[in-house]
């Protein structure tokens, strides 16, 4: 495993493949002078340095460079990206901000060559193949999936078959076939043809991008190769698990890499499964139990790391692995060659062949809006891990030994029923606040999940920027962040989304989070629907139907566990902060104040017209984000709450909280979180009113 090291004492690094340029930010890995492996982020000079470092292949470019001394921040929450564990998962022991850079020379060692034959094809690939199909012909050929529009990666994934826009094993297999029979339909003997493909096999391995599952695809053939050779043919079985071994030791760190973990796995599920595949001639038949035994034997790790599964997949699979085994990947390799060799063919075909690929384009995206595709139960814990892998491996061995199917079958879907059910047994409230940056997102879930309430979405403020400076596809808080938290936490529907105001980081994730789970109702401030920053919103909910209410003061939310009810605003007049919906949520036991961004006259209303209604509470969402303008002395001296929640980014460019709002809360003696510094917190009320504010 890859030890920690000291960013001080990197001064030059010498970049990999594995890098990617977007808008005026160069990221990826590089290894420093002293041999650790780094993730480095770099930002380029000017749009000339842009334009220059895309023309030509970055691995084996060494840099002098300078850092910038930088903290980081909590991760979002425990379902977020971990970019620690991508770490791991590489081999690097941390990350590089670099200020200044200057080149000082490039390696010209093997690896590099290659790399830059890589870095020819993608550039060639650009330059003949037609625009809308490059991203899938750069997928297909060399691994590399850069432009895969998000919209398209999601359908995809909800169709289970984002397996096919990488480099796998199946694709490998194909390739070494058509090169072993085109050798010999040319007169190569068949051990020299053995040898050829010994020796590139690995060069393939490294044009295509070095993938998990290409080098155990390479390294299964190459071992049985080299045993037939040898006159010791080596069983299938055995030339995986002497891969697996070689990987391991090799590179150790390399099974933190789901890729790697769902590679073998779903190999020797396969290979362990062929009693199954002989049960019967049909081709169909024989796909789909294919399929299903791959979906099953991964579907622990699916729902570890991702938190879902597509159901779809097993009907999604019978139609486009043999559609992208027989036809599009063998075309995109004959486009490949033609490209090079007769162009204007190659043009010709293009023709016929990318609108009949954009219709299948189009079906794919309209299969993936679907609804009920997937299934989102939770992220499972580790002991529903180890009992969902008993119940697979049971009923395997069951089915394949003929005895005991019936319980082994009923096992496996007591399992599948522990693992959904799960989050229903809850018998706690939970009030999540979640790091969203700078911006607002407050999740309440009632006990046994009966009823999930949303407060404000987050989202960015986005400024102007210079053409060249913008990124290609733009960080998304809703898909990012939110999205991840609700899939994680298994949540598929929200009763109430409550957008407090009309400001982006209160609602510009709110159309993400649209398109990922079912919200049954919208509440937001009168006058705040016709604002600019909604459109985007208005066009999602009109076209999902969703019904908006405008809620004032006096105005209710009907629950079974706690009275809630609107405070603010006292009028329909929008006018910014000042109106924002403040909702009071409280029982017997608790008592929860959410204030948006509101501030210092909208604070003194509530004082004034609720000033017995919110003395002493438990929770307070302190409004703006710890501005200034807001939480005023008179305020908190009413409801002095035993702690204040602050929804503000780690080193924001605001300055919140403000140094007078955190003087005024310990003068106060008011114990307060930021979720910029503290990460998501998470309020628990349980059955007998006990409350526990925990933090990552």
């Amino acid at each position: 495993m890859p030890i920690p090291s000291l960013a001080q004492n990197v001064t030059q690094i010498t970049w990999t493949d594995t890098y990617r340029i977007n808008g005026s930010t160069l990221r990826g890995f590089a290894i420093s002078e002293n041999k650790d492996k780094w993730y480095v982020q770099l930002k380029l000079e000017s749009e000339q340095h842009m334009e220059a470092f895309k023309e030509h292949s970055l691995a084996g470019i060494t840099m002098n460079i300078r850092l910038e001394e930088t903290s980081n921040g909590p991760k979002s929450h425990m379902y977020a990206f971990n970019m620690e564990n991508y770490l791991k998962s590489n081999g690097s022991v941390g990350q590089l901000q670099v200020t200044q850079y200057e080149l000082i020379g490039k390696n010209t060692d093997f690896i590099t060559f290659m790399a830059g034959q890589r870095f020819k094809v993608k550039q060639h690939i650009r330059d003949h193949f037609p625009l809308s199909l490059q991203a899938e012909a750069e997928a297909l050929l060399i691994g590399s999936r850069e432009q895969m529009p998000s919209d398209m990666q999601s359908a995809y994934q909800t169709l289970g078959i984002t397996h096919l826009f990488a480099i796998s094993g199946l694709h490998v297999a194909l390739v070494v076939w058509l090169i072993y029979e085109i050798m010999i339909r040319l007169g190569v003997r068949r051990e020299t043809a053995n040898w050829l493909l010994i020796i590139a096999l690995p060069l393939y391995a490294l044009l295509a991008g070095g993938a998990p599952s290409v080098w155990r695809s390479v390294s299964v053939t190459e071992i049985v190769l080299i045993s037939t050779l040898f006159q010791r043919k080596i069983p299938i079985a055995d030339a995986f698990s002497l891969s697996i071994m070689g990987f391991v030791f090799l590179t150790p760190w390399i099974i933190f890499q789901i890729g790697f973990q769902l590679s073998y796995l779903a190999a020797f599920s396969l290979i362990y499964s062929s009693i199954l595949l002989k049960s019967t001639h049909s081709y169909l038949l024989q796909s789909f139990i294919l399929t299903a035994v791959c979906q099953v034997i991964v579907y622990p790790i699916l729902l570890y790391h991702f938190y879902e599964i597509s159901i779809s997949s097993f009907l999604a699979n019978l139609i486009f692995v043999p559609l992208f085994t027989f036809f599009v990947l063998p075309l995109n390799l004959l486009f490949l060659l033609l490209t090079f060799v007769v162009p204007s063919i190659s043009e010709a075909l293009f023709l016929v062949y990318e609108p009949i690929r954009g219709l299948i384009d189009i079906l794919i995206l309209k299969l993936g809006t679907l609804p009920y595709q997937m299934w989102n139960p939770m992220r499972p814990e580790n002991w529903m891990i180890l009992l969902a892998y008993t119940s697979v491996i049971t009923i395997f061995i069951s089915i394949e030994r003929k005895k005991k199917v019936f319980g082994c079958t009923l096992y496996f879907l007591i399992t599948l029923l522990v693992i959904q059910l799960a989050p229903l047994t809850d018998s706690s409230t939970r009030i999540t606040f979640v790091n969203v940056g700078q911006g607002d997102c407050i999740l309440i879930e009632m006990p046994y999940r009966k009823q999930v309430i949303m407060i404000d979405t987050g989202g960015l403020l986005r400024f102007d920027q210079e053409t060249w400076k913008q990124i290609n596809e733009p960080y998304e808080i809703g898909r990012q962040v939110v999205l991840p938290l609700l899939k994680g936490k298994g949540i598929k529907a929200i009763d109430i989304l409550i957008i407090t105001h009309a400001d982006a980081d209160h609602m510009e994730g709110a159309e993400e989070v649209l398109r990922g789970v079912k919200v049954k109702e919208i509440h937001i401030t009168p006058g705040s629907w016709e604002k600019e920053v909604m459109d985007d919103l208005r066009v999602e909910i009109d076209k999902q139907r969703i019904p908006v209410y405008e809620k004032i003061a006096g105005d209710i939310i009907l629950s079974g566990y706690y009275h809630f009810q609107y405070l603010y605003p006292m009028d329909e007049i929008y006018e910014g902060n000042n109106d924002s919906l403040v909702l009071s949520m409280r029982n017997k036991n608790f008592h929860g104040l959410f204030i948006g961004d509101l501030e210092e006259r909208g604070e003194l209303d509530l004082v004034e017209y609720y000033s017995r209604a919110i003395q002493q509470i438990d929770v307070l969402k302190v409004g703006h984000h710890g501005s200034k303008t807001s939480s005023t002395e008179q305020f908190l001296n009413l409801v002095q709450p035993s702690v204040a929640i602050i929804q503000a980014g780690f080193e924001n460019r605001y300055g919140h909280p403000h140094p007078e709002v955190v003087e005024r809360l310990e003068e106060l003696r008011i114990p307060y979180l930021q979720t910029g510094t503290d990460g998501t917190i998470e309020v628990e009320i349980n059955k007998s009113g006990d409350m526990t504010v925990t933090i990552p």
